[in-house]
This record gives C-alpha cells, sequence and structure tokens, in this order.
C-alpha cells in the first residue's frame, strides 16, 4: 500500500480481534484493508496458547490449531496443597496457525491484506505506513494491541499492566490441566504450567514494578518443576510481552467525520486476573466489524450500540475481576487464603460485590 488510498474500513493490526473484524466487515460488504506490522500473522507467538471451550466450535477450522484437551485446572497457592477444579474445560492451541486461519478466512472474504506493514500516526487526514503511504478510511478499527496506537489517539489507553514472560520446555509427565501459581512473589500476577503434548509452557505474570525480577522468578519455578520430575531442563523457547489489565476501555470515538472503533487488546479486554483475551478478542472483532459496516451504510448509531454491547457483554466479568485483583493488591501482606480468594478457582471470587457504575 503505497501512495495515497481510501477504503471503507482500515483494520490495524492482524490478531484474533483484527482478522475476525476485517472478516466480518468485508462480508457485510464493505471496502476492507488489513495491515500488520509483522510479516507472518501470529509470528513470534507472545501467548500461553489456552482457549476455553466454547471457542472450539465458534471458529471454523480451528482443529487445525486445537494441540492438546485441557479437563481441569490446578491451584496451588503458596504453601497450601493443590486444589483442583474439575471440568475445567479447553484446548491448548497453536496460536501462529490459529493467527493464519483468521487471516485466511478474512482474506476469503474480501478483505485486502497488507502484512509487514506498520502504522506510524493518524489523524483526521487517515493513517500514514511506514512505508510513506497513506490510507483514508470511513472507519478506522484499532486491533493492535495492549499499547494501541488507535487507541492513544483517542485518548483510551491501557494504563495497567502486567509484564510476562514464558519458556516452553520437555513435559516428562502427560498432563491434561493447566497448573496455576500463585505466591507473593508475584505481586500483581501468577505463575503457569501449560501442558501442550510433548511440551509445557511455564510462564510468569507480575506487576511493573517486579519487571526485573521475573527472569530470577521464572527460573526459580522452572527449577522446581524439574525437581519435581515434571519437565526437563532443556528450554525450547522464550517470549513474553505485555497484558492490559484495566479493564475495559472506552471503545469508540472520531476524529473528525472518522470513526476510531477499539476491539481486543486495544479495548482493554483482557481478564484483570487470569489475563484471557483469545476469545474476547474473536468476539469484539466480529462485533466491531459488523459495527464497522453499518457505519459505512449510514446507521448514525452504530458505534453507540457497539460500545453498549462491549459493555453488556464483557463489562460484568471485567469489572469483577478488576475489583478481586485491586482488591489482593491494596493488601500490603497477602495470605495464602487471600491469593486463593483473588483467584478465579475460589467460591470466594463469585461472591457478590458493590460495582461502581460503568
Amino acid at each position: 500500500m503505497n501512495g495515497r488510498s481510501k477504503v471503507d474500513v482500515l483494520v490495524i493490526g492482524l490478531g484474533p480481534a483484527g482478522a475476525s473484524a476485517a472478516a466480518e466487515a468485508a462480508k457485510a460488504g464493505a471496502r476492507v484493508a488489513a495491515i500488520e506490522r509483522k510479516k507472518c500473522a501470529g509470528v513470534p507467538v507472545q501467548c500461553a496458547e489456552f482457549v476455553p471451550g466454547p471457542l472450539a466450535a465458534d471458529v471454523p477450522g480451528f482443529a487445525r490449531a486445537a494441540r492438546q484437551a485441557i479437563t481441569a485446572m490446578v491451584t496451588l497457592a503458596a504453601e497450601d496443597s493443590a486444589q483442583e477444579t474439575p471440568d475445567y474445560r479447553g484446548q491448548m492451541i497453536d496460536r501462529a496457525v490459529f493467527d493464519q486461519g483468521l487471516v485466511e478466512a478474512a482474506k476469503a472474504a474480501g478483505a485486502g491484506m497488507c502484512l509487514g506493514t506498520a502504522a506510524t500516526s493518524l489523524d483526521a487526514d487517515g493513517v500514514r505506513l511506514a512505508n510513506g503511504g497513506t490510507i483514508r478510511a470511513a472507519v478506522i478499527i484499532g486491533a493492535d494491541g495492549p499499547h494501541s496506537l488507535a487507541g492513544k489517539v483517542i485518548g483510551a489507553v491501557n494504563r495497567e499492566i502486567v509484564e510476562t514472560r514464558q519458556i516452553t520446555v520437555p513435559l516428562l509427565r502427560a498432563h491434561q490441566a493447566t497448573d496455576i501459581f500463585l505466591s507473593l512473589d508475584y505481586r500483581g500476577g501468577y505463575g503457569w504450567l501449560f501442558p501442550k503434548g510433548s511440551l509445557a509452557h511455564i510462564g510468569l505474570g507480575v506487576s511493573p514494578e517486579r519487571r526485573q525480577a521475573l527472569k530470577e522468578l521464572l527460573a526459580a519455578l522452572h527449577q522446581r518443576l524439574v525437581a519435581e520430575g515434571r519437565v526437563g531442563h532443556e528450554v525450547r523457547g522464550l517470549t513474553g510481552g505485555a497484558i492490559p489489565v484495566g479493564g475495559l476501555l472506552p471503545a469508540a470515538s472520531k476524529l473528525g467525520e472518522t470513526h476510531v472503533l477499539l476491539a481486543g487488546d486495544a479495548a482493554g479486554l483482557t481478564n484483570p486476573v487470569t489475563g484471557a483475551g483469545i476469545a474476547s478478542a474473536v468476539q469484539s472483532g466480529r462485533m466491531v466489524g459488523q459495527a464497522a459496516a453499518a457505519i459505512c451504510k449510514g446507521n448514525a448509531l452504530a458505534a453507540a450500540t457497539y460500545t453498549q454491547d462491549l459493555e453488556d457483554l464483557f463489562g460484568p466479568s471485567l469489572a469483577r475481576a478488576l475489583h478481586r485483583r485491586n482488591e489482593l493488591l491494596q493488601k500490603s501482606a497477602p495470605t495464602a487464603a487471600d491469593l486463593k480468594c483473588g483467584w478465579i478457582a475460589s467460591p470466594d471470587y463469585w461472591l457478590p460485590y458493590e460495582r461502581p457504575s460503568p
């Protein structure tokens, strides 16, 4: 995309949210262009690769990306005994294959794709690209992650972040559960072991002020699991990144006559406690693609309807998670019981609380 071009809908970012948005908008008859700074969608993988069960039936071609069924969750808090949550079902996936499948579906729907192209700035006159081109659109969809350029321009910024680091190692014993490690050392986050066939992802998320300790903390967790005979020494992969944990952001605004809509991580849809965001990215991507196409057809209420739909669908669960997260962070010396109460496997997590007005 060199020079100047004009489309109905421009999607920035081709992760699950952006690819889903591009497909839906194109299906609805909009002229769609989508740009992605990565040269290959989903690569490198920056994800623990677990998705909940319902998504499997909702995404065409999901089976190509599925790698292992998950049947339960095991929670380990401080020195307390393990707590198993049965029937916690989902799938470990190959995230690169998953993302690429969504991009192919968007192409098949008629969306124009341009990978290896970054947006450098945007305003009422259009989106400027790193290659010198400019694209104008009636609707810009920001699906460009936790540090979204589109979000920054409209003042919707993810200010609360968890920093993560993850390694991939051999899995020595077959395992069908996601293991969650809660510790005072993991302030603002948690540790995990997610099995994926003959391999396992071991990772940690912590608040930014603990970022410098991530490498050491993860090494200690790895060695603990090696000593237990569960995983091997060899590190076969390393990744990391930022996860937004501040809850739902205002997801619609205008720059002059151009509508700007946000989806996925850019809209703050990642769960503030678990960090889960793939399912909400796909769902919000579909919703925002439909809203963008409706705007292009003259529906003046489509943007407001989209933001209300986001609140209805995601608002309560995100607000509860944010409340539990903040409740735990406010404790100077949380106990093992406190750590458990702040995690989704605990019945106390689901107790009623007073939610502030959205």
